[in-house]
């Protein structure tokens, strides 16, 4: 496909003439610029690469428009949209550097992104359910385990069986982003906007929030949020939540953190996603991705949920075996650190 701005004549005759168009660095699956309508700066993408582009760019319409109704705006407005070339035009953000605590207003505009859809009726939401851990991927993680040679201990897999049932039953209809990565997020002076909603879908809004505690589990950028900040974020998750929907959020926290851990693909980049085992690769291969590499996103998602899961009847025998595997990797693998406490710069 060319790399011409796709401004098409149903674009111009709604907007006017795109002038200053200036290409932005974006994933393999958009082309991204900078325009002037009018004077006015505004942003140009179109989803490209792939047979999924056209629900990819069907997705981040129908959450942009669901998005809108939030007040303050918690995501740029559209301001135009041509289905047959797969283009949006958005309002353009200008995106400053976040605060030393920006995972408080991070979590509290993740809620109100999340109750954008609390009280729409299901029929209104023309959005996929998320789509949880199944159970090749719990097969993957206790294989790994007994690969490194690591006890299983009895009864783990039917824990791991009924926090799949959980995880899909999970009550909530919130508007998913569905990869709310530092990089998509705009912090401005008027609060967070966040940007590229191509995997959005409806689920608990636990799954995301889940991120702050488990290391971003989607994300180039990892990071091990300090407590007292983490606390204080998820508190404003729920204040910001109950002020939408006047109710606290459904949902377990742990059982979404523990859902985490179990997802290989969770370690790869999303164009690497759906065609290998990727905890499979772990014990001859290690690969960097970010922050960190693919070994430190495991052992650190390990360490958290064995804390998580230590007062839990239900997910106990998971929360030992997490913890006996995250020490025989520190044994294994003794150069392993944890992921940065700071979120690094994106330049």
């Amino acid at each position: 496909m060319s790399s011409e701005l796709p401004f098409t004549d149903a674009l111009r005759d709604r907007l006017g003439p795109a002038r200053a168009a200036v290409r932005l660095g974006s994933s393999p699956r958009s082309r991204v610029w900078r325009i002037e309508l009018s004077g006015t700066p505004a942003v140009v993408k179109q989803a490209v690469d792939g047979a999924d582009a056209g629900e990819r760019y069907t997705r981040e319409v129908a959450a942009l428009r669901l998005a809108s109704r939030v007040t303050p705006p918690v995501v740029p407005r559209l301001l135009g949209a041509d289905p047959a070339a797969r283009v949006l035009v958005l309002e353009h953000v200008e995106h400053r550097r976040p605060a030393p605590d920006w995972v408080v207003g991070y979590a509290a505009a993740l809620a109100r992104l999340h109750a954008a859809t609390a009280a729409v009726p299901a029929d209104g939401v023309p959005l996929p359910a998320w789509s949880g851990p199944e159970r090749s991927d719990t097969a993957a993680f206790l294989a790994l385990a007994r690969r490194l040679a690591v006890p299983v201990p009895d009864g783990t897999d039917a824990e791991l069986e009924a926090l799949i049932r959980r995880l899909g039953a999970a009550p909530g209809r919130a508007l998913l982003h569905g990869d709310p990565c530092p990089g998509n997020d705009l912090h401005t002076p008027d609060g967070i906007r966040f940007v590229d909603f191509e995997q959005s879908s409806l689920g608990n809004g636990l799954t995301e929030l889940a991120y702050l505690r488990i290391g971003f589990p989607t994300c180039w950028c990892v990071t091990a949020t300090p407590g007292p900040l983490l606390r204080e974020a998820e508190s404003a998750y729920r204040a910001a939540w109950r002020d939408a929907t006047g109710s606290a959020p459904p949902g377990d926290l742990t059982d979404a953190c523990a859902g985490w851990l179990v997802r290989g693909d969770a370690l790869v980049q999303r164009a690497q996603r759906g065609a290998t085992d990727q905890l499979a690769r772990l014990p001859e291969e290690d690969w960097e991705w970010g922050t960190v590499t693919a070994r430190q996103r495991l052992a650190y998602r390990l360490g958290v949920v064995a804390e998580l899961t230590a007062d839990r009847d239900d997910l106990h025998r998971l929360g030992r075996l997490a913890g006996a595997l995250r020490t025989r990797m520190l044994d294994r693998w003794p150069a392993l650190t944890p992921p940065p406490r700071q979120r690094p710069p994106e330049d």
